[in-house]
């Protein structure tokens, strides 16, 4: 609930602010997951340019993306990656944290945005990086 409340307060203020929120989308052309998850931040106020690549390592390399951080597309806010099914709420999380050059969801969870499949929601945790390339946890999220 109090997850919820900060979310809702959270989007409230940005959309009281006029901001737009404009992240880059960098995606294999064949990935249903990851159309899924754009449509997650559009619905959540988000604009989104939407890359379609031949060669999605290429891309995670030169974003600097940690391996051990992979999932199956990337985006890019405010010169920051975001690695993943990384929930819409935790992109603006990462925006207020200048001392991190990014965040993932590593893997593809099952119930995480652009994951869902019914009521299964599996365990999952945000790790943003910082500029140490050192892992912090954003967020946690329980399975249900």
């Amino acid at each position: 609930m109090r997850r919820a409340l900060f979310t809702l307060f959270l989007f409230t203020g940005l959309a009281q602010a006029g901001e737009t929120l404009v992240i880059d989308v960098h995606r294999d052309a064949n990935c249903g997951c990851c159309k899924a998850w754009i449509s997650h931040l559009q619905d959540n106020g988000f604009t989104v340019n939407d890359h379609v690549e031949a060669d999605m390592v290429e891309v995670k390399q030169r974003l600097g993306v940690p391996p051990r951080l992979a999932s199956c597309h990337t985006g890019v806010i405010d010169g920051k990656f975001v690695e993943g099914h990384v929930p819409a709420a935790d992109i603006l999380r990462l925006r207020q944290r200048p001392d991190l050059i990014g965040a993932a969801v590593p893997g593809m969870p099952v119930g995480s945005p652009g994951m869902e499949y019914g009521d299964r929601v599996d365990a999952y945790q945000v790790i943003g990086l910082d500029k140490q390339r050192q892992d912090q946890l954003l967020a946690d999220y329980p399975s249900r």
